[in-house]
């Protein structure tokens, strides 16, 4: 069931009204027209953003000496999709970032396409010493002439390694090691060392399946299996695959996690990534009988069901007390990646989620948790005891905290069968509405009425819609917020959705309404938050 929007709108203005009541003034005409820079509305505060141009997928992430390395698709001489390089970031971190010279450049075998990288400490590849291992980055060579021609070969697998911990790099002088075998859409190896097996495993797109290969060098690959073919969603090509061992919380079972991005074919339209669980050993992935059952009654297996997580991959050589891993996502979708108003840089990267898997009845999900230490940068905080919502309240007056840089955490108790909905809200009329529909038992982002929307008709035209898992009195919300996002983190977690937004003015005013007046008992804790700015390293990049 949508939600009612004219309600949501008739709410979101009389928040408005309010909050410039309770500053005892009405609204500044001035303000109110005041033209602010791109810079100034739309580049986050803490998301990674490239200085300028273009950016999508993440690529080639790796943990090293206490330094997190991010690399990305890039596009240095246009702020649309092209000739696809290697951007290079480092964080100490994951919020503060430090952009670097490119790393890997177009060559004669093709532009530089998505993979990943591995920090080879036994040096297996030759291609290092013990003392000093390589870092080896594998990745796709796209020949885009060989692709005019009308053929099927002009994807294939090279690698590069650097010797200084992955601040400059050499190709490697007998790529490609993987050649294509007529597959099309044959891209997007990620690889792992599996100790178990004492070889390196890559997981490859293939058209609309993953296929495996093994490595004892990661020079020499043979091909094991392949996985997809009647599971999952098939609306559009499988991208950037990932395979990792997770423990199942509160036990010490493995499961084995297949993520799959794909483009179209997202629970909101366009693009997402799916996830499979399953077993793998050492040559094939067998997906789990539960949740393969559950897979078939109703596919609700995805990262995030927001509209703007996509292209996730997890980090190399990061692991957490809990055998957990690391995950971060390109912010945006192709539906409009290349229309949304951002003119000097375009896109960001999501903020990084610590992955963890729980049992349930039937099967297993997926559970996503913010894994930044966030009161390194939190200035200020704001506190609501229980109280009942009534006819609704305002979290946050007008300008109490910078709501464009801002995290909160709202628990809800005795949840009535009605809808309950935040409102974010500026002196321009933009509204940002998400919430619960306990009724349906549904959560939604409506961002129709958010401020630039026409740039492209699948960027507003529907709500965007998650189920919720569990029929609790009891909800738990915790969302971020950075200039032109919102991340929600729904029951702890096991549901997240990712959205970006472009308001003509800063949001200023935070409220809750349930549709109906409601008994529900609210509580929250709201923080501004304070990070540095990106840096971008004045450094020229070279050949």
């Amino acid at each position: 069931m949508k939600t009612n929007r004219d309600f949501f709108f008739f709410v979101s203005t009389l928040l408005i009204f309010i909050s410039a009541c309770s500053n005892g003034k009405t609204n500044n005409t001035d303000k109110m027209k005041k033209v602010l820079t791109e810079e100034e509305k739309y580049r986050p505060n803490f998301h990674f953003t490239p200085q300028k141009n273009w950016m999508n997928d993440p690529n080639g992430m790796f943990f090293l000496n206490e330094v997190f390395h991010l690399y990305f698709q890039y596009h240095p001489d246009s702020n649309v999709w092209g000739p696809m390089h290697w951007g290079h970031a480092t964080s100490e971190d994951l919020i503060n970032w430090t952009e670097h010279p490119i790393a890997l450049y177009p060559d004669k075998l093709g532009t530089i396409f998505s993979g990943s990288a591995v920090v080879d400490f036994e040096n297996t590849s030759g291609l290092g010493t013990l003392e000093n291992p390589p870092i080896i980055a594998i990745y796709t060579n796209h020949d885009t002439e060989e692709e005019k021609k009308g053929g099927a070969l002009f994807q294939t697998q090279s690698i590069a390694y650097s010797l200084d911990k992955g601040y400059s790099w050499d190709k490697y002088e007998n790529n490609p090691v993987i050649e294509n075998p007529g597959i099309r859409d044959f891209r997007d190896p990620k690889v792992f060392w599996m100790e178990s097996q004492q070889k390196w495993i890559m997981t490859l797109a293939a058209g609309q399946e993953t296929q495996f290969y093994a490595s004892f060098d990661l020079k020499k690959w043979s091909y094991l299996s392949n996985f997809g073919k009647g599971f999952g969603n098939h609306d559009g090509v499988w991208e950037c695959p990932d395979l990792f061992p997770l423990k199942v919380n509160g036990s010490d079972t493995i499961k084995w996690v297949l993520l799959v991005s794909i483009n179209p074919g997202g629970p909101n339209g366009g693009s997402a990534t799916q996830y499979f669980i399953g077993d793998f050993d050492g040559t094939r992935f067998t997906i789990d009988t539960k949740f393969k059952t559950e897979l078939e009654t109703n596919h609700s297996f995805w990262i995030d069901f927001g509209k703007d997580n996509y292209a996730g991959v997890t980090f190399s050589n990061f692991e957490t007390d809990k055998k957990s891993a690391l995950l971060l996502g390109w912010m945006s979708n192709w539906e409009y990646a290349k229309k949304v108003p951002t003119f000097n840089w375009r896109s960001s990267m999501t903020l990084p989620r610590i992955l963890e898997l729980n049992e349930t009845e039937s099967s297993y999900r997926l559970q996503s948790k913010l894994s930044v230490n966030w009161d390194l940068f939190s200035s200020k905080k704001i506190l609501t005891k229980e109280r009942s919502i009534e006819e609704g309240i305002t979290i946050v007056a007008a300008n109490a905290i910078n709501l464009s840089s801002a995290r909160a955490k709202v628990k809800l108790k005795n949840l009535e069968p009605t809808t309950y909905t935040f409102v974010l809200s500026n002196h321009s009329g933009d509204s940002l509405l998400f919430g619960y529909n306990h009724k349906e038992r549904q959560f939604f982002i409506d961002r129709s009425k958010s401020g630039k929307v026409s740039f492209s008709d699948d960027f507003s035209k529907n709500q965007s819609l998650a189920p919720r898992f569990y029929d609790k009195k009891e909800l738990e919300v915790e969302f971020v917020l950075d200039k032109t996002s919102v991340e929600v983190f729904f029951d702890d977690g096991e549901t997240v959705m990712t959205e970006i937004f472009f308001p003509d003015q800063p949001f200023q005013t935070l409220g809750l309404l349930p549709k109906t007046s409601s008994k529900t008992i609210f509580s929250a804790e709201l923080f501004e938050l304070e990070p540095k700015k990106n840096i971008f390293k004045a450094i020229e990049n070279e050949d």
